[in-house]
């Protein structure tokens, strides 16, 4: 019989591909999450399955938590304050929610011996310039009066207490440091640029590029990431490292929008908004943000298989779906 996988955020993004994934791999997932960005209608075609169950709680519940960690194998942890949106607005609720939440995950998992697979992200390398970043390298952080960088610093926290309880416990962890995941039931709600740029083009509206649109990112297709994901949850050598895990095409934002629109077919304009009006005076951002995947690829064989024109035509039947059901 295969293992029961708790997946903490198991209703938003990443989370419900992902449940979706392992259960017809054939393991029992519990997916727990409390809805604050995750949404219902991502896993409403799981319910009927009897490997797969729902719980609608905050992992910060100790009762809850314990009880769902006591009857799994692995622990699958993705729950996050995610967004620089969100991150600038509520850098509090960001804090706590992600070294808190994670703690509460790794103590249960410590209780029970799980395994578990601990999200992170490219934003960790913060204001790094070698490019491709590797595991390895330096992180360098933001100023501590800028609230930009709380989200980058409070994840680079939750991977000094995954990796303190696999040297210190000899608890099974894994670290997966995700490079701008994208895909169909992502939210543009906090600033995630594809499904915004997609929603802009497709209503016709202005696509708002902030800063100079020089600025580049490689974009992770959601399946390539969960091919990487279960990948390493099912190889104990990856148990104490770090992986990146994403793309190597690399897009400039304004690139990346005349693509939207080519692909659209949009008579959308491209309009240029200050980072200090996008979101606070001062803000700062990488230029370039690309990882290098030797050592992903040297563990599990994982090489992306998607183009970024696969995914966005994904994005875009996707969202355009979803525009029509809205009437």
């Amino acid at each position: 019989m295969k293992e029961r996988i708790l997946i903490t955020g198991g209703a938003g993004f990443i989370g419900s591909h992902l449940s979706e994934a392992l259960v017809h791999r054939g393991y029992h997932v519990v997916a727990i999450d409390n809805l604050s960005t995750g949404r219902l209608e991502n896993i409403a075609h799981l319910h009927p399955l009897p490997s797969f169950q729902f719980v609608r709680e905050n992992i910060t519940n100790s009762q809850v938590l314990d009880r769902l960690t006591s009857e799994a194998d692995m622990v699958i942890h993705l729950a996050a304050a995610v967004g620089v949106k969100l991150i600038v607005e509520d850098p509090v609720h960001t804090i706590n929610t992600n070294i808190i939440g994670t703690e509460a995950v790794l103590t249960a998992a410590n209780r029970y011996g799980c395994k578990v697979l601990l999200a992170s992200t490219s934003e960790v390398y913060g204001k790094g310039v070698k490019v491709p970043f590797q595991e390895e390298d330096d992180c360098l952080m933001g100023s501590t009066a800028n609230s930009r960088w709380a989200y980058a610093t409070s994840k680079a926290i939750d991977e000094f207490l995954g990796l303190a309880y696999y040297h210190q416990f000899g608890l099974p962890v894994v670290v997966m440091r995700f490079f701008n995941t994208v895909g169909p039931r992502q939210t543009g709600r906090y600033g995630m640029v594809v499904p915004r740029f997609v929603r802009q083009a497709l209503r016709q509206e202005p696509l708002t590029v902030y800063g100079d649109g020089k600025q580049s990112r490689c974009f992770g297709d959601v399946e390539d990431v969960l091919r990487a994901v279960i990948g390493l949850a099912e190889t104990p050598a990856a148990v104490g490292q770090v992986f990146n895990i994403g793309s190597t095409e690399e897009v400039s934002m304004v690139a990346l929008a005349e693509k939207v629109l080519a692909l659209t077919s949009s008579t959308s304009k491209i309009v240029y908004v200050p980072y200090a009006e996008a979101y606070a005076p001062g803000f700062e951002d990488m230029r370039r943000r690309v990882p290098s995947l030797e050592k992903i690829h040297k563990l599990i064989g994982y090489a992306p298989q998607h183009t970024l024109e696969d995914t966005l035509l994904r994005v875009i039947a996707y969202e355009r779906t979803q525009m029509e059901s809205a009437g």
